[in-house]
């Protein structure tokens, strides 16, 4: 099985064909095909391939599922003794990609 390591979003995703993976959001609508540019390592059954820091000519394409937003967490801020307090929600924007192929 071939895998891949690519970095999009400040992240590193291990993955691999048919992959689903949710990654920072992306300017793209649905349907649209992306292009990972940034592929680290790719690795097969028989040989193994290392980039420093990426590999030239390596690419990663995929289909976007969707785009949304996670779930909301709460940001709470307090000082004690000086009655401040503030609550705050914060729903973080994703984009759900489908991988489709590894080219190396």
């Amino acid at each position: 099985m071939k895998h891949a390591v690519i970095e999009t979003g400040g992240k590193q995703y291990r993955v691999a064909v048919d992959d689903v993976i949710y990654v920072e959001k992306l300017d793209a609508a649905e349907g649209d095909t992306v292009t990972f540019d940034k592929v680290l390592a790719v690795v097969d059954e028989d040989a193994s391939l290392f980039g420093a820091p990426t590999l030239e000519g390596a690419t990663v394409t995929g289909t976007v599922e969707k785009n949304g937003r996670g779930k909301k967490i709460r940001v709470y801020k307090m000082k004690p003794k000086k009655n401040y307090r503030r609550t705050q929600g914060h729903r973080q924007p994703y984009t759900k990609v489908t991988i489709n192929a590894i080219n190396a």
